[in-house]
């Protein structure tokens, strides 16, 4: 027997349906449910309707109600499809360096950057890691995070890296958001490796991926395209390895230098990430392709460096996604909603193009096609804000937190009743 759940009433549902994966789109595309109700079987989505009218269908049923006292509008769950969540230590010291005019390179001579968190990553134990990594979800849901990606690639040895993504997966099982993990593997090249980028790869190609795909420890495996990382024509093998054994693709691509969302095309990633030293040309790669193109607006923040041309992106035609890049170094402020309000300031971007970026699109983005929208058949993965208006949430650019969340039809955080 279904087990059913009414929900509402809300003054205002917003379903996300009915608008394209790609391309621009208007505010008026949105369509608005009010005095609604949402009718959840079995933590999906039955149906949504009037309140009123889902009282009166269900009467004679075996239902429970929660019902909702005072105004509420209601979002699909955000989806976080970029964020490196795992890792141990803390990288304030190359924030205030940062700040007072020191550059990447003299910061990581000075024994910062992306190796200051790889040493201490690999010093933190399996349950340390969980534990870090429990804390920021904890943050991420308190923002209507329903799904959350997360990535492996400080550990940079087959050992760490299963570590990580060991972490990731005891994690998962402990609290109630989805997690997605990624191996990052490809992050850069370890500064105690004795050998080429080229010989790392291989190692990492032919010893570690086979593993995590037995192990199903993760379907997904990303790379790093730029300067100090790996380039194009050394990364290639290595992705052409992992689709041969069955991995999703994603890129870091184009952050600071252009090229890396040409290869994401070519070899037909699921997304490529960041963007923000995308021209006109990349642009144009991306919008004539199926890649999801995601904005990572906190890294802009955290390096004080330009936004991801989303703007562009759209009107070229490109499906865009925003993620919060949650790190330790070029963003640790990991707050979603709070990101794609500034980016949206920023890059003119209307709020249902932000809203997009961070519900169905950014699904996409993970290629999850039962989220991201509200509407019979999909998760009941949903947030509730305070208020008449869905247009306050983003017009307080995150300072206006969701009251309630809702994971498949459960509630799993009231701010009330934290």
């Amino acid at each position: 027997m279904e087990q059913l759940t009414l929900i509402g009433p809300f003054s205002q549902v917003i379903p996300m349906t009915g608008i394209p994966i790609k391309g621009p789109v208007s505010d008026n595309q949105l369509e608005i449910i009010e005095n609604a109700g949402i009718l959840v079987a079995d933590g999906y989505i039955k149906t949504i309707d009037t309140y009123k009218k889902l009282l009166s269908e269900v009467k004679d049923l075996h239902y429970k109600l929660i019902h909702l006292e005072g105004n509420h509008i209601c979002l699909p769950g955000f989806v976080d499809a970029h964020t490196h969540i795992c890792f141990g230590g803390t990288r304030a010291r190359d924030y205030a360096m940062r700040n007072a005019g020191k550059t990447y390179l003299e910061i990581a001579e000075e024994g910062g950057g992306i190796w200051d968190t790889v040493q201490q990553t690999r010093k933190a134990t399996k349950k340390e890691l969980v534990k870090g990594i429990l804390k920021r979800a904890k943050q991420h849901l308190k923002n209507g995070v329903t799904t959350i990606e997360v990535k492996s690639g400080y550990g940079l040895s087959v050992k760490e890296e299963i570590k990580m993504l060991e972490a990731i997966e005891e994690a998962a099982e402990q609290f109630p958001l989805d997690f997605v993990s990624t191996c990052l593997a490809a992050h850069m090249v370890p500064r105690d490796f004795n050998g080429t980028p080229e010989a790392y790869l291989s190692e990492i190609s032919e010893q570690l991926l086979p593993f995590l795909k037995k192990e199903k420890l993760t379907n997904r495996v990303d790379a790093f395209i730029e300067k100090g990382a790996f380039s194009a024509s050394e990364i290639g093998p290595y992705l052409s390895k992992a689709k041969e054994l069955g991995f999703d693709i994603t890129i870091h691509a184009d952050q600071f230098s252009a090229g890396g969302s040409e290869v994401a095309v070519n070899f037909k990633a699921v997304s490529a990430d960041h963007l923000e030293a995308s021209t006109s040309r990349e642009i144009e790669l991306l919008a004539k392709s199926d890649v999801i193109a995601t904005a990572l607006p906190g890294a802009s923040l955290g390096l004080g460096c330009n936004f991801t041309p989303a703007r562009k992106i759209l009107d070229a035609g490109g499906a865009l996604a925003i993620a919060s890049d949650h790190n330790p170094g070029s963003a640790p402020m990991g707050d979603l909603l709070t990101q794609s309000a500034i980016l949206g300031t920023m890059q003119k971007l209307t709020n249902a193009e932000v809203l997009a970026g961070i519900t169905f699109r950014a699904a996409a983005a993970l290629k999850l096609a039962d989220r991201g929208k509200l509407k019979a058949g999909y998760l009941a993965d949903f947030s509730l804000f305070h208020t008449t208006d869905f247009n306050e949430v983003l017009y307080n650019q995150g300072a206006f937190k969701p009251c309630m969340v809702f994971k498949k039809g459960k509630l799993i955080y009231d701010k009330h009743n934290p």
